[in-house]
């Protein structure tokens, strides 16, 4: 299966999560957050980032994840907090993907996008036994923001 992530080229060369805190996961906890296709990784870049900057050199990282259905586990949005879009059911789903990063009981948590629930993002836990053998970075695309998009940004 690919997966997809925009990232600054800086972040885009290898696969290493930050450990900061987001919505499916506490600080300290090291996921990389991807996105069912290219489109969706750039829906969630643009919400989650507070200023886009043109002249940033962004790449699309490709990363395939081994064929493997013990390798992922699926939350359902209808067994989700109901106000699980919301910034309010944060450390809700920060308590539900937490319990889920330390048990490892999968490599990959496919969630919901609270974008668009109809289709998927899909956490990788980078310290899982099987993280090594069954995540790999296929390659990186160049990416820009097309300026029409920006232009409806600041209207």
């Amino acid at each position: 299966m690919e997966v997809f992530r925009i990232a600054t080229s800086k972040y885009a060369k290898s696969l290493i999560a930050s450990g900061a805190s987001a919505r499916w996961n506490r600080g300290g906890e090291f996921v990389l957050y991807t996105a069912s296709t290219r489109s969706l990784a750039t829906l969630e870049l643009m919400v989650h980032v507070n200023a886009i900057k043109l002249l940033t050199n962004y790449k699309v990282m490709v990363i395939s994840i081994e064929d493997n259905d013990n390798h992922i586990e699926k939350l359902l949005s209808r067994k989700l907090p109901k106000n699980w879009r919301g910034f309010q059911a944060y450390s809700k789903l920060q308590s539900i993907g937490s319990d889920w990063y330390r048990s490892n009981r999968s490599l990959v948590l496919k969630i919901p996008s609270a974008i668009i629930t109809s289709e998927y993002n899909y956490i990788i836990n980078t310290r899982h036994p099987d993280f090594l053998k069954s995540v790999k970075l296929v390659r990186t695309e160049d990416f820009y923001f097309d300026e029409r998009i920006l232009n409806l940004l600041k209207t």
